[in-house]
């Protein structure tokens, strides 16, 4: 659901119903310190940091970030420091204390579990951001957006606080890593933590079976998502055809074998179209466990989306006018990526070319060699003209839409910037919008559940 959509409250709510309540891993860093910018109204963020294990650590965020009252609107926010391969305590301390607090959040006042949902592509941040999670108790990992085989050691180590990497596909250099020594961050070893379990969000069998073939990669189960679901999605096996409106063509060759995944002997869940009770039946038909839902809870009250967004995808979609594009252009990464046609936003071609070219955040950026062996890190987002001469053609920067900053936008963190002007958000919506059937209006996360599980035939 992009960045802070399915965040602590929403997690919670979930949760507080008995189902698996999931909080975005991707960008917490920048979410944390915004807020606390913003002066942390309510106090929810403080009162998680109050609970940090290494009291010094949150000071140290909460220093260099809280602003009491909040700053004004006029103001643009602080830069936190971008991921790299170099190490940078200021940048470990702070993805870990804003990994600690989402989930630390999300899991007051309930028994429910709780997990957080992390991008692979963005390996950078994985080892910190992991290792923060599990400080506060998450009890699930999942992990989609490439081949997660080395998390299930990377969990191991941190369980026991050990030094633990993962490596860092770096284009034209191989080798390098990135990781996270708890010990060293936190000045003293810690009681052993539990394991949270991991589920492999993965859209074909073939990739399931490469991960449960040994128990060096192999996860506690999987999420098997199709092309529907919201955000990126795998592009088409083979050579991508497009249809007449521009947006990728699947065939049978991109359906995953459920029969095969089943066989695995893991369980699984089933994702993208699948949020209604008739989605849920047909998951149990098919030997799964159940089914992950996305979109119905990012148009719910709890949803970290803008509320007057929300309220305008939920109409569009009531009434049938909203349109969901797989654009196969608008994402950095090069994967296909679901954008939600809404006035305002960067689905809007104007509104995408007023936009000054900019890459602050560098969350989708990529690293890769340099003729002199160092290492420098490159985004299609960014000013064509920088990203020639990182050694790449302009025309792959062609459309290419800044996520970082356009979803950052439409949970309200969006940044002013100095000479004026205001990020305009990006939204992402699953494809199929049947969800929205015999939901009330302004629903809650806990209709949802109601609507999803009272209407299965069990």
């Amino acid at each position: 659901m992009g960045v802070g959509v399915s965040g602590w409250r929403l997690a919670q709510a979930v949760a507080a119903t008995g189902q698996l309540g999931v909080v975005s891993g991707t960008a917490l860093d920048v979410t944390l310190a915004r807020r606390l910018q913003r002066g942390d109204p309510g106090g929810h963020l403080r009162r998680a940091l109050a609970c940090f294990p290494v009291p010094e650590i949150a000071e140290r965020v909460l220093g260099r970030y809280f602003v009491p009252g909040g700053t004004g609107r006029d103001v643009p926010y602080r830069p936190v420091p971008r991921l790299g391969l170099r190490a940078n305590r200021a940048r470990d301390e702070l993805v870990v204390v804003a990994n600690f607090a989402e989930v630390f959040l999300a899991k007051e006042g309930h028994d429910g579990p709780v997990g957080v949902n992390y991008l692979e592509k963005i390996q950078l941040a994985t080892p910190a951001a992991v290792y923060g999670a599990m400080l506060a108790g998450a009890d699930y990992v999942l992990v989609g957006a490439g081949i997660p085989a080395e998390i299930p050691r990377l969990l191991d180590d941190l369980a026991e606080h050990r030094p633990a990497r993962i490596s860092v596909t770096v284009t034209g250099g191989d080798g390098h890593t990135i990781g996270v020594d708890p010990v060293r961050l936190l000045g003293h070893r810690l009681t052993p933590l539990a394991r949270p379990r991991l589920l492999a969000i993965v859209s074909s069998h073939v990739l399931a079976a490469y991960l449960a073939r040994s128990p060096l990669t192999r996860p506690e189960g999987f999420v098997i998502e199709t092309p529907a679901a919201g955000g990126h999605s795998a592009p088409p096996r083979g050579r991508m055809t497009l249809d007449l409106a521009g947006e990728p063509v699947y065939g049978p060759r991109d359906e995953a074998d459920l029969g095969k995944v089943a066989a695995l002997g893991l369980p699984f869940w089933l994702a993208g179209g699948y949020g209604t009770p008739g989605g849920l039946e047909r998951a149990w038909a098919a030997g799964a466990e159940g089914i992950q839902v996305g979109s119905a809870f990012a148009l719910c009250r709890e949803s970290g989306l803008e509320p007057g967004l929300r309220r305008r995808l939920r109409e569009q979609a009531a009434s049938g006018a909203l349109q969901i594009r797989n654009d196969p252009r608008a994402s950095p990464t090069g994967f296909p990526f679901k954008v939600a046609t809404v006035a305002g936003t960067l689905s809007e071609q104007e509104v995408y070319e007023a936009r000054p070219r900019l890459c602050d955040l560098g969350y989708l950026r990529t690293p890769y060699q340099k003729e002199d062996g160092s290492v420098g890190y490159r985004c299609p987002a960014e000013p064509v003209d920088t990203y020639v001469r990182k050694g790449r053609p302009a025309e792959e920067a062609e459309d290419r839409r800044c996520l970082c900053n356009g979803l950052l936008a439409a949970i309200r963190l969006g940044q002013h910037r100095s000479d004026g002007y205001d990020e305009p958000p990006l939204l992402t919506l699953g494809q199929d919008a049947a969800f929205l059937d015999g939901l009330p209006d302004d629903h809650s996360a806990a209709d949802v559940v109601a609507h999803i599980l009272l209407g299965a035939r069990v």
